[in-house]
């Protein structure tokens, strides 16, 4: 069997993100990033001018039409190279990243989210869809769950190294425990024989001892989604993680807390979640009542101009 050739150059840049113990998806974007900038100069990147990078990130939005999303993804990945193995500062100098427009996160009504589970092709879509919304989980965090991990004594999900390689602890929900019980009892016995229970993941894949990806994950999703009859552009499965967060500040949760549950670094993060609290924002007065009422407000004004000096 032969294997693809790697140059000196990629492997070094494997290297050095292996070292600094990146995330296989960065590793796996970094060199997507870095073959688009080969092909884009039709030589080795160790041959790259500053006037190369200058036109390389030009083609990129003008003649590539790439987001700006995609565009800063790319060229972080350049970056790497260009700073961290290739040592040439002067080029990753000339590398500047665009603002990213701030989106209003889709979030779906407590009536649809309902309509979703019920209507979740399986006992596994429900069980998994249900902890998505009523823990606040990500994707890659319920597809990674072992039993080890639910801990039924203290009423809590540990979730293992989530995003940014931390660990952190969310609620666990009367419901999502007798749901889990309920697809315990279903699920095939044979997938991991032989594991120690606490290693055993509770939503295994088709492959033999491992779990569920991601990816199929979302498309259990968009099955239950469709038959549920929700029509609502942007919609993914994260917006179950966005209305988990969403409704936890309507009922008055204290930020902090859903900061915590949720993972974030920063306030920033989760206080983009007032910007979509429908309840909360319905309920702010408009000053377009007090016009309505001017009666009152001349009454008012009358009131002070009756009032004596100020002692």
């Amino acid at each position: 069997m032969s294997w693809p050739m790697v140059s000196p150059l990629r492997q070094r840049m494997i290297d050095d993100i292996r070292a600094r113990k990146l995330g296989r998806h960065s590793l796996r974007s970094h060199i997507h990033s870095c073959k688009r900038f080969a092909a884009f100069l039709k030589r080795s990147p160790e041959t790259a001018t500053a006037d190369d990078v200058r036109r390389f990130q030009l083609t990129l939005i003008e003649e590539e039409g790439l987001t700006i999303c995609n565009r800063n993804r790319v060229m972080t990945g350049v970056k790497f190279l260009l700073r961290v193995t290739m040592r040439r500062h002067d080029l990753a100098a000339e590398i500047y990243h665009l603002k990213e427009p701030q989106k209003v996160p889709v979030v779906l009504s407590g009536d649809e989210v309902k309509r979703i589970l019920l209507m979740a092709p399986s006992r596994k879509a429900r069980t998994m869809l249900t902890i998505s919304y009523g823990c606040g989980l990500r994707a890659g965090e319920v597809t990674r769950l072992t039993v080890g991990d639910i801990d039924s004594a203290q009423n809590i999900i540990r979730v293992v190294q989530g995003k940014g390689r931390k660990d952190r602890n969310v609620m666990l929900p009367p419901d999502v425990l007798a749901l889990l019980r309920e697809w315990w009892r279903e699920r095939s016995a044979w997938d991991d024989a032989g594991m120690p229970s606490a290693e055993r993941w509770i939503f295994p894949g088709n492959g033999r001892r491992k779990p569920i990806t991601p990816r199929q994950f979302s498309r259990l999703f968009r099955e239950a989604v469709k038959a549920a009859g929700i029509r609502k552009p942007g919609l993914t499965l994260h917006s179950l993680r966005h209305s988990f967060a969403t409704h936890l500040l309507e009922r008055g949760t204290d930020i902090r807390i859903i900061q915590a549950l949720l993972g974030h670094d920063k306030l920033e993060t989760t206080a983009r979640y007032t910007r979509v609290a429908t309840g909360m924002i319905s309920a702010v007065e408009s000053p377009l009542a007090q016009l309505s009422q001017p009666g009152r407000k001349m009454r008012n004004r009358k009131d002070k101009s009756n009032e004596g000096p100020p002692a």
